[in-house]
């Protein structure tokens, strides 16, 4: 009977509030577990279709874009081709954007491509360097002149709320932040496919300077989700290892002052 009082330290506001802090903790820890378990997934389902679209055979891009359409997630990374002629004088850049060695910042060349029937299709060219001025259009390497078959990974539209980046009022004349079907369709006079194609090849092949190709995606990695996942349930499980540790070192310490306290007033300290 003496023991079990013991045990009444746990009606104090400070091991009530604990406990309670402790069964809260639990059900957040494990959500935060099925979290990072869900980004894994994600992350993996994500990698696997960029492998298998990427193998997957070249198809032409009015087989998976139209005018004014949302390229499918399903549909994102397959290679396609285009044929037609580049229309330069609507050519623009996207600004800040980073080089092949990940830290370089220049732009991309944006270009449409105007195919057969009248519609046109966005071309990423590639990359070039940022100039000194950031005020002025930079020197780009010239689009190829006549007809060309181009080849590419199919890219949805970006939005703000899709790629994290804002699009800026006020830019420099042929500057844009964004790479965006329908804002470019605006200045073309001509219907523009959804999404754009992010060139890998050009045939024939250009004689002069070209932009610097886009790298492929690397999707090769999955991040540490899964670790943290686990880390996450773990610390869920030694929530309550750590409360029967301190609750137990908390009944020793009591125990031990009222022996102690027993012994100073002559009565015998009780068994156990």
């Amino acid at each position: 009977m003496y023991r079990r009082c013991v045990y009444r330290f746990l009606l104090s506001r400070q091991w009530v509030i604990l406990t309670l802090v402790a069964l809260l903790l639990i059900p957040g820890m494990i959500e935060l577990g099925f979290w990072q378990m869900h980004r894994h997934e994600r992350r993996v389902a994500n990698n696997e279709l960029i492998a298998r679209n990427l193998a997957d055979p070249a198809v032409p891009v009015t087989e998976l874009s139209s005018p004014g359409a949302e390229v499918r997630r399903e549909d994102v990374w397959r290679t396609v081709t285009a044929t037609g002629r580049y229309d330069a004088r609507h050519e623009v850049v996207v600004r800040q954007r980073t080089g092949a060695d990940g830290a370089s910042i220049g732009y991309y060349v944006l270009t449409p491509l105007r195919l057969d029937g009248g519609r046109a299709v966005l071309v990423n060219r590639g990359w070039i360097p940022a100039p000194g001025n950031l005020t002025q259009f930079p020197d780009v390497p010239q689009a190829p002149a006549g007809e060309v078959t181009v080849t590419g990974r199919l890219r949805a539209d970006e939005t703000t709320a899709n790629s994290g980046i804002k699009d800026k009022p006020g830019m420099p004349d042929r500057q844009v932040m964004l790479i965006n079907s329908e804002q470019r369709a605006a200045g073309l006079g001509a219907p523009v496919l959804g999404g754009y194609v992010e060139l890998t090849g050009t045939e024939p092949e250009p004689s002069g300077e070209q932009p610097e190709p886009v790298p492929e995606p690397d999707h090769s990695g999955i991040g540490a989700h899964f670790a943290y996942a686990l880390q996450w349930w773990l610390f869920a499980a030694m929530v309550p290892v750590g409360w029967v540790i301190l609750v137990r070192r908390e009944r020793k310490d009591l125990l031990a002052q009222r022996s102690a306290q027993e012994q100073r007033d002559g009565q015998p300290a009780p068994a156990g």
